[in-house]
């Protein structure tokens, strides 16, 4: 690259796409990593509430072990294996949210950049980058080294 004002040329936004489109799609870029965050939480509240399941097994055996049979029992029968809500287990709600929401989500957004912007993600990102970088410094070129 000539100067240290070029942009990547994966990231230069193609002819005949405006500012206006440039910032839409970096509202919907922005809008999918939220829904990446939000899919994140939710594979955390299934790995939690796995573990818990886990863990009142042990809590029962441990009761059962230390003469509370009823108690054990009761755990055993009331929670343990449990729906969290009717008829789900959490990998059901992680599926049902992948497949109706999460997967559709991201063609979506996939399709829009290919039409509008011929493929190239973060534009928006891209030119800010562009602006924020230091002229000159190592730490700030607008690509990786060469090999």
């Amino acid at each position: 690259m000539d100067s240290d004002r070029e942009m990547d040329p994966a990231h230069r936004t193609p002819e005949g796409v405006d500012e206006k489109t440039v910032r839409a799609l970096g509202a919907l870029s922005k809008a999918l990593e939220t829904t990446e965050r939000a899919r994140g939480h939710l594979y955390g509240f299934h790995q939690l509430t796995g573990t818990a399941d886990f863990e009142l097994g042990d809590a029962a055996r441990l009761l059962r072990e230390a003469g509370h049979e009823e108690q054990a029992r009761r755990v055993e029968r009331e929670i343990v294996g449990r729906n969290v809500i009717p008829g789900h287990w959490t990998f059901q709600i992680v599926e049902a949210y992948n497949s109706t929401y999460y997967r559709p989500f991201a063609a979506v957004e996939h399709d829009v950049v290919e039409e509008v912007a011929g493929g190239r993600d973060h534009l928006l990102e891209a030119r800010l980058k562009t602006i924020r970088r230091t002229t000159g410094h190592p730490d700030h070129t607008a690509t990786p080294p060469t090999t």
